[in-house]
């Protein structure tokens, strides 16, 4: 019997959900893009929708703020430069690269 490691089984939930709503994964052209958007869902939670956040909130928009300001700001986050409640946390499960993906499709939401 063969088995599926977890995190693969919820990779292909993820996007059998995303094909099922219609949705286009982020990126297309890039094979590893279809992870991008999903990645960047997470930050939706506290960011808002599309990373546009509630008007009136603490926390900020990162919809179309520029790569580099955000790449900047997970990296204060992750290496403790910059004070947060939880994002000091969040920062340590990604990779350069993730961070880097993950900022460049906030900045191409327009």
């Amino acid at each position: 019997m063969t088995t599926i490691p977890r995190p693969a089984v919820f990779v292909r939930l993820a996007l059998l959900a995303l094909a099922l709503c219609g949705a286009q994964p982020a990126l297309s052209a890039d094979p590893a893009g279809q992870y991008v958007r999903i990645n960047a869902a997470g930050c939706t939670s506290c960011h808002g929708p599309s990373g546009r956040a509630p008007e009136g909130s603490t926390i900020p928009s990162l919809a179309g703020r520029p790569q580099a300001e955000l790449v900047a700001q997970m990296q204060a986050f992750r290496s403790g430069t910059r004070p947060a409640t939880v994002m000091h946390q969040i920062a340590r499960g990604y990779t350069d690269e993730q961070l880097a993906a993950i900022a460049a499709w906030f900045a191409n939401v327009r």
